[in-house]
This record gives C-alpha cells, sequence and structure tokens, in this order.
C-alpha cells in the first residue's frame, strides 16, 4: 500500500484511494462564454488534449498560448476531472488567453518518466501548429506561439519545470516560451519525505531524488535550472504546504543558476497545498488567480 496515493495487488491491479473518477465533458460554457473540446495528439497512446478558448469578438485576434499540466503525485487527476476543466475554463476567462490542458500516461501502470515524454510529445503537436496549417484551428486562428506560457500545479509543475528545461536543451521551433508558472511544485529533496515510499513505484529507474528531473537542486541540477527556455518564472507556495521549503529552495536556486530571466515567489500564508483548486472561492485563491491573469498579460 502507497498511502494515500494507491494500492498494488499481486495480480498487478492498482487501487488509487484518491477517487478521480469523475470527469466532465468539454463544453461551451454559458457564464463566460469559454468553450472547450478535446482533441487526440497522440493516436499511438490514446491521449488528447482539453482546449479552451475563450470568447472571440475579432476574428483575427492572437491570443496568449498557456500549456497546462494536472497535478496529482504523477498517479492521479486528469485534464476531464471537473477540478482542473473548471480551473481552466475560470483561467481562460479571466486572462483571455488560449490554454491546452495536457493528459499523460500515470504511474504506476505508467511510471516516469512517460509521462514527461507524453507532455514533451504534447507540446511537438501544439508547435505543429506554427505555421497556421496544423491540424487544431483554434491554434491556428488565434494562438500567438510568441507569447507561449507553461504552467501547472505540484506534479504538473515538475513537468512544467522540465519542459522548459527540455526546450531550451532541444529547441522548440516557432514556440517562444515567454514565462513558466509554478503553483506549488512538487520537487525532492535531498532527503527521504512522505513521499519516498512512492517514488520507487513512481520512479523506478533512479534513485531517491538523484535525478535532477525530481530534484533540480541535485546533482546536475544546476547547469538544467541555467536552461530554462523562458525568461520569467512565477512560483507559488503555500505556508501549510509541505513543500513550501522545497519552492523557497527552488526559487533561491534559479537565482543563483546563471539563468537570465526574472522569477518572483508569492506565499499565500496558513493555507495548504492546491487550496486555490479546491477552494477556488477563498480570497487568497482570488488573489492568485489575479496574479496569474496579469503574469500572462504581461507585455514582453
Amino acid at each position: 500500500m502507497i498511502s494515500p496515493f494507491f494500492r498494488i495487488y499481486k495480480n498487478g491491479k492498482v487501487e488509487r484511494f484518491i477517487a478521480d473518477t469523475e470527469t466532465v465533458p468539454p463544453s461551451n460554457d454559458p457564464q463566460t462564454g469559454v468553450q472547450s473540446k478535446d482533441t487526440v495528439f497522440s493516436q499511438e497512446n490514446s491521449l488528447s488534449v482539453r482546449l479552451f478558448i475563450p470568447k472571440i469578438t475579432d476574428p483575427g485576434q492572437k491570443l496568449p498560448l498557456l500549456i497546462y499540466f494536472h497535478g496529482g503525485a504523477f498517479c492521479i487527476e486528469s485534464p476531464f476531472s471537473s477540478l482542473y476543466h473548471n480551473y481552466l475554463t475560470s483561467l481562460v476567462h479571466k486572462a483571455n488567453v488560449i490554454a491546452v490542458s495536457v493528459q499523460y500516461r500515470r504511474a504506476p501502470e505508467h511510471p516516469l518518466p512517460i509521462a514527461y515524454d507524453d507532455s514533451w510529445a504534447a507540446i511537438q503537436w501544439v508547435a505543429s501548429n506554427v505555421n497556421g496549417d496544423g491540424p487544431e484551428s483554434w491554434l491556428n486562428k488565434h494562438a500567438d506561439f510568441e507569447r507561449t506560457f507553461l504552467a501547472g500545479d505540484s506534479a504538473g509543475a515538475n513537468i512544467a519545470h522540465n519542459m522548459a528545461v527540455r526546450a531550451g536543451v532541444n529547441g522548440l521551433t516557432g514556440v517562444k516560451i515567454v514565462g513558466m508558472v509554478l503553483a506549488h511544485p512538487f520537487f525532492g529533496g535531498n532527503d527521504p519525505d512522505w513521499f519516498s515510499p512512492a517514488i520507487e513505484f513512481i520512479f523506478p529507474s533512479v534513485r531517491i531524488y538523484d535525478d535532477p528531473r525530481i530534484n533540480p537542486l541535485g546533482a546536475g541540477g544546476q547547469l538544467e535550472l541555467a536552461s530554462l527556455r523562458c525568461t520569467r518564472v512565477l512560483i507559488f507556495v503555500a505556508g501549510k504546504d509541505g513543500l513550501r521549503d522545497r519552492g523557497f529552495a527552488y526559487y533561491e536556486a534559479l537565482k543563483k543558476s546563471g539563468w537570465c530571466g526574472v522569477v518572483e515567489i508569492v506565499e499565500a500564508e496558513g493555507k495548504d497545498h492546491v487550496f486555490h483548486l479546491t477552494n477556488p472561492a477563498c480570497d487568497e485563491a482570488g488573489a492568485m488567480m489575479k496574479q496569474v491573469v496579469s503574469f500572462t498579460n504581461y507585455v514582453h
């Protein structure tokens, strides 16, 4: 039993303790005018993205593009859950951006680095629309690829970081990642913690927290930090979150890494991990939303 996430039986069956089976279909939201739809980006692995677009008043309008990676300890949740559908609908409406919410295969059935590879495949699929003749009409017509942002929460923030690193190392033709939003990012430290029992099932090919993909402050992490493919990073931490200190450590390491960009960190005192998703009506979640909106609408 890998509490609080899942149990693996001898016959290979996986039982998840945190229910994440509640999914909602894409919609045309009557309150905000935001439309959403699901599009397959990997036929081979049966993976889709959920796209969100705000109400378009100018047919020629180009909007910032936000690529979002959901959280859930690499093993629960999806872009199709009500939690993430509602959050992205609200964010797209308030920020007036196009969003691509990425599905990736989850551990323990599909351990890391599979989620990283799936997420990179999704980004490359997004990039295939740069010339206006790609497979997705919303991106062809309305996405401003010169104003692309990566974002995620918890494990999804870890994925966003790794995608910014991969873009810096491998390049990403036609797509300019100008910023990254990391909400309560999951990063490992140098010592075992509450997540340690799960890591051998979620990322079995590495030693606990030695890999810079899990621990950017570990061996080789400084070089990866310096290669981030963006110029602005916004980090959110929560005062009662066990990952708070690692968020601050990432912030300090990024400033010292030689990366040529601007990083900001914002703390919500007295709040728990991903409170903005579980309690979006609270004042702190509202303030956090306003900061993300401002960040994605920054004139570069």
